[in-house]
């Protein structure tokens, strides 16, 4: 058994064999995700973990890691692991600072993205794999052990789009958010997605506490296809009508992520589209200025920009500038492609043993 991909229920079935008490079940759970003890020996011996538990963790348990190959800083403070799998690939997370008083982690679901947005570094490497639930977990835990304050948040805005990755994406967030694992709030955990439409459908079914944010890039669908393939397979119209649903079942503003590119989707007919488009749906947008190292999109000028806000004035919606971070080491929105250049690289730092 894997302790770093099992919920709580999915531990209590796998330790069944040794007629667990709840509490005993809770404390290995509690052992391997809040307290992060870093072997399954560590576990076994933990306080209140009966030896016939702790007997059949030695015998059937492991706790695999992924190898960081590298931490690299940028200048705004933002921190990118580069993590190296036992499983095959490399994929990246970003330690987000939140003024001075916690990190958000930016994690990823997948090696690689097969939904190849054309402003985004990841799309060009192409789908290889689907992460794991641990190596979306680890991510977390090596930056949190690492930390010198707390992780307040994760979003799912690394590589690969996590609703394709769905029943590990899902388990990873249950454990981040549970009490006795990472003990983040549901409302401090988001995932993003380019609109992949069943699954946003059975996400507002299922009734998560988590949050989505939806990149939509441009209400014009001809330009969204673009940028965005996977308008072709599910069209604006369908994808809207999923976001109503959303907002509808959780009663709140659905968040519109959506990239500023200039000379391309910043014009009076772009607002005017997304007035249409989101007509009698309560919404906030996001806007994001691209980051291609390519060059071949440019972000906004502060000109452009200001216009666009003025002329999105029409949809009576708060309207907030996402600060994407990290541009010189390849840890902006966009940019992630298990490289390395750029900022300072960090040594490894001495982490303190697991409470």
């Amino acid at each position: 058994m894997n302790l770093k991909s099992l919920s709580l229920p999915e531990l209590e079935a796998a330790l069944a064999p040794a007629q667990p008490s709840p509490t005993a079940v809770r404390k290995v759970f509690a052992g391997v995700f809040a307290h992060a003890r870093p072997t399954v020996e560590a576990v076994a011996l933990a306080p209140q973990v009966p030896r016939r538990v702790g007997d059949l963790l030695r015998a059937h348990a492991e706790m695999p890691s992924l190898k960081v190959v590298e931490r690299r800083q940028a200048d705004d403070g933002f921190v990118k692991y580069l993590f190296e799998s036992p499983l095959g690939g490399r994929i990246e997370a970003v330690r987000i600072p939140i003024f001075d008083e916690k990190y958000v982690v930016c994690v990823s679901s997948q090696v690689g993205c097969a939904l190849a947005c054309d402003f985004c570094m990841t799309g060009k490497l192409g789908f290889q794999r689907n992460l794991q639930t641990w190596e979306i977990l680890d991510q977390v835990m090596q930056v949190r052990a690492e930390a010198d304050r707390r992780v307040g948040g994760v979003v799912f805005m690394g590589m690969g789009e996590p609703l394709l990755n769905y029943k590990e994406t899902l388990r990873a967030a249950q454990i981040l958010s549970h009490p006795a694992g990472f003990s983040i709030s549901g409302t401090a955990i988001t995932f993003s997605t380019a609109g992949h439409v069943p699954a946003i459908r059975r996400y507002t079914r299922e009734g998560h506490p988590f949050r989505l944010a939806f990149s939509v890039t441009s209400a014009i669908p001809e330009k969204r296809a673009k940028v965005l393939p996977i308008e072709k397979t599910h069209p604006l119209p369908e994808l809207i009508e999923a976001i109503r649903e959303y907002s509808e079942a959780r009663r709140e503003r659905a968040m519109i992520a959506y990239v500023a590119i200039q000379g391309f989707n910043l014009g009076r007919e772009d607002a005017e589209a997304l007035k249409v488009a989101f007509e009698g749906i309560p919404i906030k947008v996001d806007l994001i200025d691209v980051t291609d190292p390519t060059g071949k999109y440019l972000p906004p000028t502060a000109e452009e920009l200001s216009a666009f806000r003025d002329h999105l004035q029409i949809l009576k919606a708060p309207i907030a500038r996402r600060y994407s971070g990290g541009k010189e080491i390849g840890a902006a929105c966009g940019t992630l492609a298990a490289s390395q250049y750029g900022g300072t690289v960090l040594p490894t730092p001495v982490v303190a043993p697991p409470r």
